[in-house]
């Protein structure tokens, strides 16, 4: 498909900067399955779920994943920056780097932080290999839990550049940066629909029968990455860790054999959970990477609902809640969203979606 079928104007002024406070206080567009939107908050999710759905969240944590250094080794040292983006062994990681053309194969990139004490004070790593967009593979001087501690005692929360370009980050965002079910280090963005719920949410929806099942996907900076190539088909996605344990797909499969929905909690959730689909729609234990791309006409296996934020323009992320509810119809939600004034992005509102001719009627 044209990538341009997925474009449209969002003024800079909808751009949220702070998440809400409390964070279920955030707005929500429920879009039936018929097209139809409502306007309401997270803190009413319940009310749009059944005793016995399954809600779906991941519990991937942020890492600090931006890291400020210099060259070093060389007769001049550029600043560099690094945003880690995917770990590939106990030592090294992809990155992105700012300026790459400053870096060459065999570099020395010196990390560190006045003021701030990481072991021997630094941290260097080797540029092993180098990608054509400025992806370079950075082989680090520590290994395992030592280059752990050293990362998160010399790196800062990679807030997304639509946020970090218009203000200063600091240290509020280590928290809101976080979502509440966080446990498993890895990811370097946040899985941002679970951004939204707060204990008395997750109390609302067990008392209304909802279950809360686990998984895990180390979200990537790819995954929010405008699409630059002109077709989709020319597009390709950056691979990404995820794991459904044998506990969750099981639960989740019973749960629909007695005709309960599974509702997922942002698109990471969905992106693993259809990795892990069979062609019958079957969950099942799935540990590795994904790279699944969704375009309209994917046909969903293993989602019914979508709890997800409001996203960029000619995303893979638009790119997929308009194969899930519509092509026309997210056009539609999009634009009712910034004609009234819903906050897009990651700290922004949420909207509830529903596969066509899901959804109850609500006044």
């Amino acid at each position: 498909m044209r990538t341009d079928l997925f474009d449209f104007d969002l003024p800079p002024e909808r751009i949220a900067l702070r998440p809400a406070s409390p964070r279920d206080a955030a707005r929500m567009l429920v879009v039936q399955g018929d097209g139809v939107l409502r306007d309401r908050t997270v803190a009413e999710l319940p009310q749009w779920l059944e005793p016995g759905d399954q809600l779906v969240v991941n519990d991937t944590k942020v890492i600090a994943a931006q890291l400020k250094g210099r060259r070093i080794g060389r007769e001049t040292e550029p600043k560099i920056e690094a945003t880690l983006i995917k770990r590939l062994d106990g030592s090294r990681w992809q990155a992105l780097v700012k300026p790459a053309k400053k870096l060459a194969e065999g570099d020395t990139v010196r990390f560190g932080n006045e003021g701030r004490v990481c072991l021997l004070g630094h941290l260097d790593a080797q540029v092993e290999a180098k990608g054509q967009e400025g992806e370079v593979t950075l082989s680090f001087s520590f290994h395992g839990p030592a280059l752990d501690q050293a990362i998160a005692d010399l790196g800062a929360p990679p807030l997304p550049p639509y946020i970090a370009s218009k203000r200063t980050p600091d240290d509020q965002d280590a928290a809101d940066y976080q979502t509440m079910f966080a446990a498993n280090e890895g990811a370097v963005a946040a899985p941002t629909a679970g951004l939204h719920f707060t204990p008395a949410l997750e109390a609302a929806l067990r008392g209304r029968g909802v279950d809360i099942v686990r998984l895990t996907l180390h979200v990537g900076a790819g995954t929010f990455l405008p699409v630059k190539v002109d077709d989709t088909s020319e597009h390709r996605m950056h691979s990404e860790w995820g794991c459904v344990s044998a506990d969750a797909a099981a639960a989740l499969n019973a749960a629909r054999a007695k005709g309960g929905r599974i509702v997922a909690v942002g698109t990471t959730s969905l992106r693993l959970l259809e990795s892990a689909a069979r062609e019958d729609g079957t969950i099942q234990p799935f540990t590795g990477d994904t790279a699944i791309f969704i375009t309209p006409g994917h046909r969903f296996r293993a989602v019914d609902i979508l709890l997800t934020n409001f996203h960029l323009p000619r995303s893979t992320l638009f790119m997929l809640v308009s194969a899930f509810s519509g092509l026309e119809t997210m056009k539609q939600a999009y634009a009712h969203a910034i004609a009234a004034g819903y906050r897009f992005y990651s700290y922004g509102d949420a909207c509830l979606l529903f596969r066509a001719h899901e959804g109850r009627e609500f006044l």
